[in-house]
């Protein structure tokens, strides 16, 4: 079985999110995610597109924030290509799916991040 997710997000928003919330970036993102946004030149077009990746991989795995959601469950690393890393509640989601194989594309303009996940079953 295939699953795909998308999500897309203003760039903007999770700007604001970043100057009024000081406890967004320790909620929603690891300490490596944070490292990698808040070195780029633009940290909030890198934070909108990984919370936009995070967003579609919930919805690829069928775990969204009905099922109380771990942000910092699914950790976005590498590029150009980005890897995937499942810990915690949503690891536990995705190992009782079986072997699963999770692919994302994450990209952005000067406003929007958007971001797509396919998850496929490998068993």
């Amino acid at each position: 079985m295939t699953r795909v997710g998308l999500d897309l997000i203003e760039i903007e928003r999770i700007r604001r999110a970043l100057d009024r919330y000081p406890g967004f970036r320790e909620r929603c993102f690891t300490a490596a995610e944070r490292a990698y946004c808040d070195s780029r030149p633009n940290p909030a077009q890198h934070y909108a597109g990984r919370f936009a990746g995070k967003e579609a991989v919930g919805k690829a795995l069928g775990f969204g924030i009905a099922r109380a959601f771990a942000w910092r469950d699914v950790e976005i690393s590498g590029r150009p290509k980005p890897a995937v890393a499942l810990s915690g509640r949503v690891g536990s989601w995705a190992a009782r799916l079986g072997g699963v194989r999770v692919d994302l594309s994450m990209t952005h303009s000067r406003e929007l991040a958007a971001a797509v996940c396919v998850v496929v079953d490998v068993d």
